[in-house]
Formats: structure tokens, sequence, C-alpha cells
């Protein structure tokens, strides 16, 4: 005998709070943001939109590179010869030429700090397959796929405006997640401000990420700008120990990303905050049991439940717990049984698996006999009557 039993919870059930997501309506033609320690999604906006990254795709020539040093296939104080082709990209640069051996280390700030078009072909020859920089960009995009890029084309390591290379904010976000995560040795690279590559460039030395000394915890990662592409970013930034990620784009000024990329810093850490909605071992629901020896069992959590939601609060949190049922007898306890389904309004919805409370035994004679007596009765009594 089975079914699909729901239970809806009552607010006072769950004793959950109330939630209404404050909006933020940004400009930027797309944009992602994500609370890295929950995987909360706070805003999406055109988030899997291929679009021009500018120099944000930048971010991918370095993960490739810092996977090479990871691997030993690249060495910090390795130097690395500038050909022509290098030496011949124009716009953000180190000003490498060909007489030039430059240390792998230099040329990671190089891009980091002074969005070096240089430097990214110097690298990308250097670990590609065939020794150009497009078969670089083809090992770029076979890697962004490994990992989950999917809307990731790339066909140079720079960013230079090119037909078909392409991202989407969504993908940035994961690639930036990815960096910080998987190479916390390489990442406070991204925080320095100002790089001085042998003196021979004064008028590119600063960092151009317009967040980092504002006292609001940004730690990176890269801008991004061309006529196409409009400005962009992808920025961190760290409260406590909550970390928001963010990718924006299509902005008209440099002034306008900034004056954005700070909004949302300010939005998602004073308008989110981290709190505990189930407590472990609470019951939450109970479900039916056939033919044990009792006809209940209670539900709980197997851990505290928390999320992020909005600090303020308008409506009353949904929630509902799922469970195919009667659920035959014995059920141990611990055993799975159910899902509670919490949805924040204008959030993702978060599923929690509930167990079993307690043991029920399979029914005797007795508890057998009785349970089938009450289904009986249960379907005689809903079966129409004669008239007499």
């Amino acid at each position: 005998m089975s079914q699909l039993s729901r239970f809806l919870a009552s607010a006072a059930t769950l004793a959950l709070i109330a939630t209404q997501a404050p909006a933020f309506d940004t400009t930027a033609r797309a944009a992602f943001v994500l609370d890295q320690k929950t995987g909360t999604v706070l805003l999406t906006k055109n988030a899997d939109e291929a679009l021009p990254p500018a120099s944000t795709s930048k971010l991918m020539t370095l993960y490739v590179a810092f996977e090479a040093i990871r691997d030993g296939r690249l060495q910090l104080d390795e130097r690395l010869p500038v050909s022509q082709h290098a030496q011949s990209y124009g716009g953000s640069t180190m000003f490498l030429d060909t007489t030039d051996r430059v240390r792998v280390e230099d040329l990671l700030r190089g891009i980091i700090v002074l969005s070096g078009n240089d430097a990214c072909a110097v690298l990308a020859e250097a670990l590609s397959p065939d020794g150009t920089e497009s078969g670089f960009a083809r090992m770029m995009t076979q890697r962004a796929q490994q990992i989950g890029m999917t809307s990731s084309t790339f066909k140079n390591a720079s960013g230079w405006p090119a037909e078909g290379h392409v991202m989407s904010m969504r993908d940035l976000v994961l690639l930036a997640d990815r960096i910080i995560t998987d190479f916390p040795e390489f990442y406070p690279m991204f925080a320095e401000q100002k790089f001085e590559f042998d003196g021979r460039a004064p008028s590119n030395v600063n960092n151009r990420n317009p967040l980092l000394g504002l006292g609001i915890g940004a730690d990176g990662l890269k801008t991004g700008h061309t006529e196409e592409a409009g400005y962009g970013l992808v920025g961190s930034a760290k409260s406590g120990d909550r970390r928001v990620i963010f990718a924006i784009t299509g902005l008209p000024t440099s002034g306008e990303r900034a004056e954005q990329s700070e909004q949302i810093v300010n939005w998602a850490f004073r308008q989110f905050a981290e709190k505990t909605i189930v407590t472990k071992g609470a019951t939450i629901a109970s479900a039916e049991v056939w033919m044990g020896a009792t006809d209940r069992v209670d539900l709980v959590a197997e851990e505290d439940v928390t999320m992020l939601l909005p600090t303020l609060s308008a409506n009353g949190l949904e929630a509902e717990v799922v469970y195919t049922g009667p659920i035959e007898a014995p059920v141990r306890q611990g055993q799975k049984l159910a899902e509670l389904i919490i949805r924040p309004e204008g959030l993702p919805e978060r599923r929690v698996q509930l167990v079993a409370a307690g043991n029920v035994e399979a029914g005797g004679f007795v508890d057998r006999m009785l349970t089938v007596s009450r289904v009986l009765a249960q379907r005689y009594s809903a079966q129409p009557q004669d008239s007499m």
C-alpha cells in the first residue's frame, strides 16, 4: 500500500523565520552573485548568456598556469622567453620585448595586477600543446568544460577581442571560486594593489580593481574592459567567515563599475545573514507507518540546518515535508524517510533529509489485524450507501 504523502509544515510547526528577499536592481547587462560558504545564489541576471569577457577571461589563463605550477610542469622561478607575437600585443601590457626572459612569478603578477596581454601570451606559448597561443586557447576551452564552465569558449589567453571568445557570468564566478578554493597559496596576489616590474612601465603599476583598499573586505579578482564588452569586474570580498563572489559586465563607465561593485558587496553582507532554522534532533513532522507496532514515526533532521536568509522579513517561510507512504514496518532509527523542502522567497529552495527518530517494530498479529480492520472500515465508510 503506497501513495505520495505530503505534509505542509506551518511556520509554527517548524519554528521557521519569515523571509522576503530584498532585491538589488543592477544596471549591469549581466550579473551573478554567490555566497561562497552556503552556495546561495543571491542575484542572477542574464547569468548564462555567453558574452565577450574582455580581460576577466585572464582568470582562466591564470587557473591553467596555477595547475601547471602545482603539478610541477612550471616553476615560479623559471624564466620564459618573449616571442615576437607576445611583444606585438597592445592595450594593457608589461612592455615586454624579445630580449626578455621573464620569471613565471613576475608574469603572474603582471597578469593579475597589470592585466598584461603580453604576459598572457608568454605563459600561453610555454604551456600550449603546440607552442602557440591559439593552441593554448583550445586547451583552456577543454579544461573549462571539464570543471563545469559550459558557456565559455576561448580564442586567446588575454581576452583580446575575437569572434567567439565568450564567457558567462556564472562561469566566471565558478572559476573565481575554484581559484580561491584550489589555490589559496596564489590567491593573495589578487589583493596586491601595485606591481612595479623592472621599472620600465611607470604608467602601468596599479591594480585596476576599484574595491581594493576600500576597507570592505575586497581581495580580488579581475577587471575587464573593451568597447564591445563594456566595463566588467569579477570581484570577491570577505566579512567574518562569509565570502561573496560576483561577476558583472556591460557597464558604460569605470565609475559605474566601481559604484555597482561596492553596492553589491555591501548589499550581500548587510541584507543577508546565516540563521539556524532547524536544530538537530528536533521533530519536524511524523509519517504514517503500515503494519507497525505504532501507526506513526517522528521525522527529525540529522543535523542543524543553517541557511543564508534576508535580515529583514515580510512573509512566512514556506516549507513542506514529502515522503512516499505509508512506510512499511519495521522502521529503524536514523532511516532516511522524507525530505524537508524549504523555499525562501526569491532564493533557491533547500532540500534536507529527514530520518526516523526511533525504531518502529513490525506489529504482532493483533496489531496487523487491527490495521487491516481499520483500513477496511475506512474504505467501507468511503463507499456510497444504497438508499433504503
